[in-house]
């Protein structure tokens, strides 16, 4: 099944070094083996996540164009060599695959039965296998940006916990982001803009992430604009 991602901010966001890297230490102790991530994109969270422990890596994206550029990064090197790519979603996987991880990163907030595609993912998980979640937090920071890139809601910790899927238990589940949810406050509540600029990308990046992995843990991980929930089978 295929289809066109409405959404332009994957560029953008690609850029932002600081919270990948940030966002990958936390969810890189439940990614290993073989390796699973819906709505790959054009790979940008390859790089972060690909470590020792992966034994290979399936990017599903059912954009055909997004898709390529993932086979055009395995081509030219700059993706990991395990790395595959297949266009489409998680209903054209083989039944009889099973994965140690499956990754939906910034995704499941773009599927309208959310629990639906939970609980088909669960069935694709290998017995003690980790199936990850990061999303956008807080439905009241719901905004012009998250309509114009097709985002369904966004979560928080209690609402991700009450999809889990049968056959798996809660591990983990943590708030990411504590500065940058007041960024993100002020563009729902006072900008509304469709999409933050190159130079916002950069401020929130460069400055607030930073500032963001010392709050967070002040905070012991409740309070932030991100949710991050891992589930094992």
């Amino acid at each position: 099944m295929t289809q066109h991602y409405v959404g332009s901010e994957l560029e953008l966001f690609s850029t932002a070094a600081n919270w990948k890297s940030y966002f990958s230490e936390v969810i890189g102790p439940f990614v290993g083996g073989r390796v699973l991530e819906v709505g790959a994109g054009i790979g940008a969270n390859i790089p972060y996540l690909y470590g020792d422990k992966v034994e290979e890596w399936m990017s599903l994206e059912p954009d055909p164009d997004l898709a390529g550029r993932i086979g055009e990064g395995i081509e030219w090197g700059t993706l990991p060599a395990r790395c595959q790519v297949q266009i489409g979603t998680l209903r054209d996987v083989d039944a009889a695959s099973l994965y140690d991880t499956i990754l939906y990163l910034d995704v499941l907030e773009h599927i309208a039965d959310d629990a639906a595609e939970l609980a088909a993912a669960a069935n694709h998980l290998a017995p003690g296998g980790h199936l990850v979640v990061l999303g956008p937090a807080h439905q009241f920071l719901f905004s012009a940006f998250d309509e114009a890139i097709g985002h369904y809601r966004r979560y928080n910790s209690r609402s991700l916990a009450a999809l889990t899927p049968i056959g798996c238990t809660l591990q983990h589940c943590c708030m990411l982001d504590a500065a940058g949810f007041f960024a993100s406050l002020a563009n729902a509540a006072l900008l509304r803009a469709a999409a933050p600029s190159p130079r916002q990308i950069r401020l929130w990046d460069g400055v607030l992430v930073p500032i963001s992995r010392v709050l967070d843990r002040v905070t012991a991980h409740r309070f932030g604009k991100t949710v991050v929930v891992v589930w094992r089978r």
